[in-house]
């Protein structure tokens, strides 16, 4: 059972109120043992639950049916739902959300120690292992003065890792099933520690003015279909590289525009009920009326 592991990793990794692992450092623990315990003991009931919830003759017919591939899409759902309690800055919501995607990682451990593939001791284990090997600035010798020095080690242990892979290109590693923009900017970066970089914004402006009026002929093109989203995905390509020039999350900027774009709507709407009217029988007139009224009163109030 999964909460016999957690039982057995608490054991061998706590003592005396100092973390000890084969690494041979001896750190102080970060957090009261109280706290400390009743982490662990949040943890073990969770781990208790799911394997109920999977037990094969009393658990629920629902968990018992799903499989990793099943649950992946609610993980990647609970995993937005985060970000956006994050963006919110809603702290309730932040502790339910989290309690949900850590749901999604016992799911798996549960499963996959169902299957002998491993468990969640086997799951914490490891992630322990990488985060001692990649900080030998505070788990070692390594000096490290500045958060640039620290990314500098990170990446160097990163390229140590994929040294010992088969797929020896600057790209290996970067997995296809990320959402296309953050993909975008990690095949760019990786790209630019060989040196295929621009150095400046200003050198990559004339390559989006370029994709652009790529679109604009593939759009008067006879065949307009065949080209039209192979162009619209290269002007895309070259937005995400000039956020990453700009130190800039593109998917950030987008969920900023589209937060902006909702909120105005939202004032359309009600500018058009305040007149007795719907927007679907708005004329397109009177919708961009209403959509330059919303501007100037989040203009107005800005400026107040």
């Amino acid at each position: 059972m999964q909460h016999k592991e957690m039982g057995r990793f608490a054991k061998n990794h706590k003592k005396e109120g100092r973390l000890w692992g084969r690494f041979g450092y001896d750190a102080r623990m970060t957090t009261t043992n109280s706290s400390a315990h009743a982490s662990a003991a949040g943890l073990h009931k969770l781990l208790e639950v799911m394997a109920r919830l999977r037990d094969p003759q009393h658990g629920c017919p629902w968990d018992l049916e799903q499989d990793f591939k099943s649950i992946a899409k609610y993980t990647i759902e609970e995993t937005y739902e985060v970000v956006d309690a994050i963006e919110r800055e809603d702290f309730a919501a932040l502790k339910e959300e989290l309690g949900d995607l850590l749901l999604q990682i016992v799911f798996y451990a549960q499963m996959a120690d169902e299957k002998k593939y491993f468990n969640f001791h086997d799951i914490a284990e490891a992630i322990a292992d990488k985060m001692v090997a990649r900080h030998p600035h505070v788990f070692g010798d390594a000096a490290a003065s500045t958060a640039g020095d620290v990314i500098a080690i990170w990446e160097n242990k990163k390229a140590e890792e994929r040294e010992k892979n088969a797929d020896k290109s600057a790209l290996a590693g970067v997995i296809g099933a990320l959402p296309a923009l953050p993909r975008a900017v990690k095949l760019q970066q990786r790209a630019a520690r060989v040196g295929f970089d621009w150095t400046t914004v200003a050198q990559i402006m004339p390559k989006l003015h370029e994709e652009v009026a790529e679109l604009e002929a593939a759009l008067r093109a006879p065949d307009h279909n065949n080209h039209v989203e192979e162009e619209l995905g290269d002007i895309l390509f070259v937005m995400a590289n000039i956020a990453r020039r700009l130190d800039i999350d593109p998917e950030g900027a987008l969920r900023q525009a589209n937060a902006k774009f909702e909120e105005r709507f939202r004032g359309m709407e009600a500018l058009a009920r305040q007149q007795g009217k719907e927007m679907k029988n708005c004329t397109l007139d009177e919708q961009e009326a209403f959509w330059q009224q919303v501007k100037a009163q989040k203009k107005s109030v800005a400026v107040a």
